[in-house]
């Protein structure tokens, strides 16, 4: 499951990162399934801020969580694209599953009687004055703001929940997790139980390290077996960088100077998608032992929108991965 064809024609030029005509493959994906409200505040700065303020900007609720979020992408590349969670049983559940249905996913989500729906709030902050809508340089780049309910059902996500999805897991091509599920010891254990399901099956396993400061919330030990697991790790180089307690890396030659200590680190051969530039999103550089070692500009820069970015190149990533696999 390899990749050894250097130097390849790079994801974001093919397959591209707004689907593909012809979909291929199936992918399943673990994660979280919330409720988010979002808004950008119009020439307003976090930092302006020192009273009370009423402020009008476009608002709207959407359906959204790590495994909607890359699901929703990844519907245009996949032919068949299943989501395992846990929701919560109210109101929102069947906007959830409405959802689910209207964007041509598998619902595998697990309800939990009595609990409610985890709701989030996303909101960002403008751009400094004179700065361009979406400019990340130069230290002029908006800030968001992410408040979400901690003690949500998807933190209960079982061990007994993966089993029951087993057989979507094994006629998966690709089992894609992130890192959210490990903040809960019992989510943790199920991330563990799908991914070695996945193995014994020959499913690739993708692991997104989530959240960016996923360093600051757990230790290495609690985090390195599921990446040893992995087929497939994306993540921004500072977050891994801090992680493994080495000096934060931004640029092409800290990154390439990290892939001694990933070698290191993770038993396993996984393909690395390592996300740098100035707001760690910029580049990739795709990197396996003794195999592929890959950079190229993911297309995000001044004037892009960011919410949602990292999962449409994800999902183009994924598909680049298989359809080479499937090449050789």
């Amino acid at each position: 499951m390899e990749i050894t064809e250097s130097p390849a024609r790079p994801p974001v030029d093919w397959p591209g990162l707004d689907g593909v005509a012809r979909r291929r493959f199936r992918l399943m994906v673990v994660g979280d399934v919330r409720i988010e409200a979002r808004t950008t505040l119009p020439d307003l700065r976090f930092t302006d801020l020192d009273a009370d303020r009423l402020v009008y900007a476009p608002t709207r609720a959407v359906v959204a969580g790590t495994a909607v979020n890359l699901a929703r992408r990844a519907s245009g590349y996949f032919r068949r694209v299943a989501v395992l969670a846990r929701v919560g049983d109210d109101d929102y559940t069947r906007v959830i599953r409405r959802e689910l249905r209207r964007l041509g996913l598998r619902d595998l989500l697990r309800v939990e009687a009595g609990s409610p729906n985890g709701v989030t709030l996303m909101v960002r902050d403008g751009p400094p004055p004179g700065a361009a809508a979406g400019d990340e340089g130069r230290g002029r780049r908006s800030v968001r703001l992410l408040v979400a309910d901690e003690d949500t059902a998807n933190r209960r996500l079982s061990v007994a929940d993966v089993r029951g999805a087993a057989a979507e897991i094994r006629r998966a091509d690709v089992l894609f997790l992130d890192g959210y599920p490990l903040l809960s010891a019992v989510s943790r254990a199920a991330l563990g139980e799908a991914a070695a399901i996945a193995r014994r099956r020959g499913t690739a396993v993708a692991f997104d390290l989530v959240p960016h400061d996923i360093d600051a919330r757990l230790p290495a030990a609690e985090v390195l077996p599921l990446m040893n697991l992995a087929d497939i790790v994306i993540t921004e180089v500072p977050t891994i960088a801090r992680l493994l307690g080495r000096p934060a890396a931004t640029t092409s030659g800290e990154t390439r100077e990290l892939l001694p200590v990933l070698d290191e680190a993770v038993d396993g051969r996984p393909l690395w998608l390592l996300r740098f530039g100035a707001s760690a999103l910029e580049h990739t550089l795709a990197y396996q032992r003794d195999g592929l070692l890959l950079e190229y500009p993911t297309g995000y820069a001044q004037g892009v929108q960011r919410t949602g970015y990292g999962d449409r190149l994800a999902a183009g990533e994924l598909y680049w991965w298989l359809a080479m696999r499937d090449a050789r």
